[in-house]
């Protein structure tokens, strides 16, 4: 652990994070309201189509991002994409007040490419602005994840409300000006000279080698993540029933956001003073998802109130495995990879998890009659990898002198 010297964040942060603030709230917040609105007496669509569609969005939405991550390295720059992409996601927002299927489909088209072109790069805008100051860049990624959680959390509650309060077309109006609202920080903002890169001394197979491992070992951590969610699902539902916490019963849904947040804080200011690898860190994330889970095997089938304390704690042992992992692949991937190309390699993210995915599959009726079996592979595969980790780490000290 090293102490940071003479490297601090700067106000094109902030100017980001607010941005993502009210990005995510609009993207998440939509999200909320859009299949009762199918489903609603508006357009009547029966359950299983409204779902097929949703289902066709969310995949859309990653393709997109391949599309929007081109253009803006190698035709019309980040910082348009990023304002072209928001405005797009905007119009798309409000196109879906249109009462129609047509506009139910159009709208949603643009929401997807809006989204395309806005979020890789505005994730590798982010990045470049740590080009020079690379010890930062766990905390930097950290903020951008503090403010992801955050604007979903609001979002979700504020469109959910005005949605069900006042009508969906008042919400989607509300999702489509919010989007609006998160270019003005972009426009101010100042785009990063990348005509220097620090890293540059790596050999690029030993880049190339760290970006892969990143890659995989996050697609496997996100698939064991799904795979052991089901026993904490129906844990939760079960804890909103029983449970005086005072945890209000629609919160423990989301209640990992109670933790995200604070802890995201905590984790922000001690990485902004002191520096460890972010190999180190994917270690730790994964140790801490195995305790998560370990600490699930002390909860009962028979549940009692009392055990609602052991769900907490597991839950604050994922939240830390979250904070460790999310942000610090991207972390990786802006350290290692050619800034002219960053968008594009960020695009590609969800790839791995995809591919990992349908290994998963073949097993996912086992693991769904049987819960708890997800939460044993889980135990096993995090602290495999998480010591494959550490040796991978010792290595990088010798070979990258990270």
């Amino acid at each position: 652990m090293r102490k940071i010297k003479n490297q601090k964040h700067s106000k094109e942060t902030l100017f980001f994070a607010t941005s993502k603030v009210f990005e995510r709230a609009s993207y998440y917040g939509l999200r909320a309201i859009l299949l009762l609105y199918m489903i609603g007496e508006t357009l009547k669509i029966e359950d299983s189509k409204a779902l097929i569609i949703f289902g066709w969005l969310l995949v859309s939405l990653l393709f997109s991002q391949i599309i929007g991550g081109i253009f803006g390295d190698l035709i019309i720059g980040n910082k348009k994409s990023i304002i072209i992409g928001g405005i797009i996601q905007a119009i798309g927002a409000f196109i879906l007040c249109v009462p129609s299927i047509n506009g139910l489909y159009f709208g949603l088209f643009l929401v997807v490419l809006g989204n395309g072109f806005f979020t890789p790069n505005f994730t590798s805008n982010f990045g470049k602005l740590y080009l020079n100051k690379t010890k930062l860049l766990d905390s930097g990624f950290t903020i951008l994840y503090f403010a992801i959680n955050l604007g979903s959390f609001f979002g979700v509650l504020l469109i959910g409300y005005i949605g069900n309060k006042y009508g969906y077309n008042f919400g989607f109006i509300f999702s489509g000006v919010l989007m609006l609202l998160s270019i003005i920080p972009i426009i101010f903002s100042k785009e990063k000279n990348i005509a220097k890169k620090s890293n540059n001394e790596l050999l690029l197979s030993n880049r190339i080698l760290n970006i892969l491992v990143a890659f995989i070992v996050v697609g496997v951590f996100w698939q064991i993540y799904e795979i052991s969610n089901t026993r904490v699902f129906n844990l939760q539902l079960q804890f909103s029933e029983i449970s005086s916490l005072g945890v209000p019963e629609f919160l423990w849904q989301s209640i990992n956001v109670i933790f995200i947040l604070p802890i995201s804080l905590f984790v922000i200011v001690f990485w902004s003073f002191f520096y460890k690898n972010q190999f180190f860190k994917l270690m730790l994330g994964f140790i801490f998802g195995a305790l998560s889970l370990g600490v699930l095997f002390l909860i009962p089938d028979e549940l009692k109130e009392q055990h609602s304390i052991i769900f907490m704690i597991s839950l604050f042992f994922l939240t830390m495995a979250e904070i460790h992992i999310s942000p610090t692949l991207h972390s990786v991937l802006t350290k290692y990879t050619n800034p002219k190309y960053l968008a594009i390699l960020i695009s590609l993210a969800f790839l791995p998890g995809r591919l990992i995915s349908l290994i998963f599959g073949l097993f996912n009726d086992e693991f769904y009659d049987n819960p708890m079996l997800g939460v044993k592979f889980g135990i096993i595969i995090f602290t495999v990898i998480g010591l494959g980790l550490l040796g991978y780490n010792q290595l990088n000290k010798k070979t990258n002198h990270i």
